[in-house]
């Protein structure tokens, strides 16, 4: 049987079951017909966070981040471009800390911007700071499992 993984789709929020070795050939959501695996950050709601970072078998990062944040906007295109690089890896989101003010408190965030690597329902590991796209690849290979 094939190895599979649960992936929400960060669009419309439908669980879809993506076998393992169809990850590099662009799977789409069966609701909404957007890509699962796309190698673009997704912006997320509250609700989309939680059920992606709780339910989803690839892992996930988030940025978090507010518009009004510097560091946070030098490191936007850093992210994109880790996010193109690990596409099949880690899939990429972030959320705005301002829209979503709750996120912030539920989660103990103190600083941004700052990345939460999620695996298997669970918060592996986090990383501060505005960080150069070569860092974020190295905090993804040292947390995230090879396979």
């Amino acid at each position: 049987m094939t190895e599979a993984a649960k992936l929400t789709c960060l669009t419309c929020g439908q669980t879809n079951r993506v076998p393992l070795s169809r990850l590099n050939s662009g799977p789409k959501c069966a609701t909404c017909g957007e890509p699962l695996v796309s190698g673009r950050v997704a912006e997320l709601d509250v609700g989309m966070h939680n059920k992606a970072t709780s339910r989803d078998e690839l892992p996930i990062i988030i940025d978090y981040w507010a518009p009004w944040c510097g560091p946070c906007r030098t490191m936007a295109p850093e992210f994109a471009k880790a996010a193109e690089k690990l596409k099949t890896k880690v899939r990429f989101a972030k959320i705005d800390t301002q829209d979503y003010p709750d996120i912030s408190q539920k989660l103990g965030i103190r600083g941004i911007p700052l990345l939460i690597l999620y695996a298997g329902g669970r918060e592996v590991a986090r990383l501060t700071g505005a960080r150069p796209a070569a860092d974020i690849e190295a905090f993804v290979g040292q947390n995230v499992s090879a396979g």
